[in-house]
């Protein structure tokens, strides 16, 4: 689980894993605020120009870094 209140800015970019124990996704880090990180989970494989896709809300008890 990543802790939502020790990200930084040096956080975005990072690749996470979402699980939820029966799906597995890797994504990066867009942002955050106090109650979700937004993940970028697709950008049909654009990964250089991932901050120009949307973000998911995803809550942080189902990520990991990578």
């Amino acid at each position: 689980m990543i802790d939502i209140n020790k990200l930084t800015k040096k956080d975005v970019g990072r690749w996470v894993i979402y699980s939820n124990g029966f799906k597995e996704e890797e994504g990066k880090i867009k942002s955050w605020n106090d109650v979700f990180i937004f993940v970028v989970y697709h950008c049909d494989d654009n990964w250089a120009k991932y901050q120009d896709y949307t973000g998911c809300a995803t809550e942080e008890r189902y990520l990991a870094f990578k």
